[in-house]
């Protein structure tokens, strides 16, 4: 913003006028009242990534004690809270509104606050979700003597300049962003929903323990699945290091590059020369860091492209049996039950080859693994239209407020 515009770089058709700035003080009191006859048990706090929440939903437990909150400050419906805490996420502390609907009591670490003048409480609750007030907040207050916490007084608090547009561009701006943020909910709704699905079907689609055949197949398959030793149905390849090669077209493949999804290409991956006396690992074999805690983590991908990879991994290339049923197995079961986690985490042949898995004929396999491929195709798309709208989220949010 300057001085001689102090207008968005984005406006709703048919908005002109210049913004005006207002002075916090001006526009919202601070909320004094205290729960001093304990008549509100609601505890609430103010959390950067989920807004005002409840604070056993947030924390899992109760961390303030009855006894403690009668002099906890009275939050209503639509009051805005000041958290001091900082984060990556929050440099100055985040400010939030309560949308929960109910009275509830909030710590007096906390600054609570009550719009009294004619600005849109929505507007306002998105403003707060830029960093155009990050500026004064760096400028007038510091972080204090504890590093985890923003420091300013409550008079400085209260000179923090809010831009105002007319009530009509506030409202329309608000009731834009409480759309955008209902269609990220939705996406995000159905993302989850997704995931929880998948585990759900992983658990049924695949016997349980001391049991041939799992509880849900698809139609045509009875016959009891058959159990092999994983040594019998995989080519065990390993690894080669990086002097080994010089730049060239393969691709070499080392365990930071394991954090995309199953069938992930690795087209970020080092470039490196074939070399005749290395055997490359072939087209959709698994594989996985054979130490460390990558291990626990489970990081195990379905190679999508032939490629070299390093001395810290090891792969498994299928030998009658479907790549995505052999990459669905290994990641179901978790590579901690295959390795050897008494001290560091390891994974060699010794624990692969004898290790068992139970398999249905090929046509099952594959049905399973197609299944399987599809959902995770369906929960990328979702979680990708989730990661855009909330990317044009962040850049509208910088754009439509000065």
């Amino acid at each position: 913003m300057t001085e001689q515009a102090k207008v968005p770089a984005i406006r709703f058709a048919g908005f002109t006028d210049p913004w005006e700035q207002r002075k916090l003080g001006e526009i919202a009191d601070k909320v004094t009242e205290k729960n001093l006859d304990g008549n509100i048990t609601e505890v609430l706090t103010n959390s950067a990534e989920y807004g005002v929440i409840n604070q056993t939903e947030f924390f899992d437990h109760a961390v303030a004690k009855e006894s403690n909150i009668a002099g906890y400050y009275v939050i209503a419906p639509g009051d805005f809270v000041y958290n001091p805490r900082i984060s990556a996420t929050a440099p100055v502390g985040p400010i939030r509104r309560n949308t929960l609907g109910i009275h509830g009591v909030m710590s007096p670490l906390y600054t609570v606050f009550r719009l009294t003048d004619a600005v849109d409480g929505t507007y306002l609750s998105h403003f707060f979700k830029t960093n155009g007030w990050h500026g004064f907040m760096k400028l007038e207050g510091n972080s204090g003597a504890r590093s985890d916490r923003f420091s300013i007084g409550d008079a400085t608090f209260f000179e923090m300049p809010i831009p105002v547009p007319s009530s009509s561009e506030q409202h329309a701006i608000g009731s834009f962003f409480s759309r955008l943020d209902d269609l990220i909910t939705l996406h995000q709704r159905k993302y989850d929903k997704l995931v929880i699905f998948k585990k759900s079907m992983l658990e049924k689609m695949f016997p349980k323990d001391g049991e041939s055949v799992p509880e849900i197949r698809f139609a045509g398959f009875t016959d009891p699945w058959e159990q092999r030793k994983l040594g019998e149905i995989v080519s065990i390849g390993a690894g080669a290091p990086p002097s080994a090669f010089s730049a060239g077209n393969f691709l070499y493949v080392k365990v930071d590059d394991l954090n995309e999804s199953s069938h992930f290409q690795f087209d970020s991956a080092q470039r490196v020369d074939a070399n005749t006396a290395v055997k490359p690992i072939r087209k959709g074999s698994i594989i996985f860091a054979k130490r460390g805690a990558a291990i626990l983590g489970n990081k195990v991908r379905v190679l999508g492209k032939t490629a070299y990879i390093d001395t810290n991994m090891m792969a498994l290339e299928p030998r009658g049996v479907d790549a995505d049923f052999l990459w669905l197995f290994i990641n179901q079961t978790g590579l901690y039950r295959i390795a050897d986690t008494s001290t560091i985490p390891q994974i060699n042949n010794k624990h692969i080859e004898p290790y068992p898995v139970d398999i249905p004929n090929m046509a099952e396999q594959q049905a399973i693994g197609t299944f399987f491929s599809r959902l995770d195709d369906l929960i990328t798309l979702h979680q990708r239209k989730l990661e855009l709208l909330q990317d044009i989220k962040k850049s509208l949010l910088d754009k439509m407020f000065v």
